[in-house]
């Protein structure tokens, strides 16, 4: 009898120094009002939707600074047309000099000046006529209208693909950079003008854009511009 008093005693004092701190009672669950969590732990800044919005329009700024607006099919280039569910209509084609395309049933197509969503648009509703619910998709496979060309005193001159929003120092860096002879200072761009005809001509200065307050000069470069370096040895410019 004293044996079985003293082991409950024992049992008693156990759980009378386990069960006021801990996260255990005397039946073994758990306290609810006992668990603590770390207080030296940083916590991770809340996601509100204005931090959202501020994010987003960091990202926005980033993708508009380096894509422009939806691409314009130009001559030359090569389209991927698509119709749903109709391999004799689909066809890999590209934009003829006069701006049109061939298709068959509905022949000649003008694609030039046209966005893809809207040349597709477009032959969706002329087949309309032959085709019932028809589903036009147009990809553009290959460019080859928006060229800038990039001559003189630079690593590699020839003609370049615009494939993107351009300016003068990234199409220079295209072609290689500049040669050691080259006069950075005296870059020449021909552009053709839209209001009248023939070209009209710029000139820029690497030092200004870099060093000085000239980034305005670091424009953006158009389709068909052409970027000239001249040599140090050639004449300067009037006005430069």
């Amino acid at each position: 009898m004293k044996y079985a008093l003293w082991h409950v005693a024992i049992i008693a004092s156990m759980v009378w120094v386990v069960s006021p701190d801990s996260a255990f009672c005397e039946t073994g669950s758990v306290k609810s009002d006992t668990v603590k969590m770390p207080t030296d732990v940083p916590l991770l800044p809340a996601v509100t939707a204005q931090t959202e919005k501020a994010t987003g329009q960091v990202m926005t700024d980033k993708l508009s600074n380096a894509v422009g607006t939806e691409y314009v099919i130009g001559a030359e280039d090569v389209l991927d047309i698509t119709v749903w569910r109709n391999v004799d209509l689909s066809r890999q084609v590209q934009v003829r000099p006069d701006g049109r395309i061939s298709m068959p049933i509905i022949r000649d197509v003008v694609a030039v000046g046209k966005t893809p969503t809207k040349l597709a648009e477009e032959m969706t509703n002329k087949l309309k006529e032959y085709v019932q619910n028809p589903v036009v998709a147009v990809t553009l496979k290959e460019v080859n209208s928006s060229n800038i060309f990039l001559l003189g005193e630079i690593a590699h001159p020839g003609k370049y693909p615009l494939k993107s929003r351009t300016t003068l120092l990234q199409g220079i860096t295209m072609a290689g950079g500049f040669k050691e002879t080259a006069a950075r200072n005296q870059i020449v761009i021909f552009r053709f003008t839209e209001t009248a005809p023939g070209m009209k001509r710029f000139t820029a200065s690497y030092d200004d854009i870099v060093l000085r307050s000239g980034i305005s000069d670091n424009f953006e470069l158009k389709p068909g511009d052409t970027l000239v370096v001249p040599s140090e040895s050639m004449v300067v410019f009037p006005g430069r």
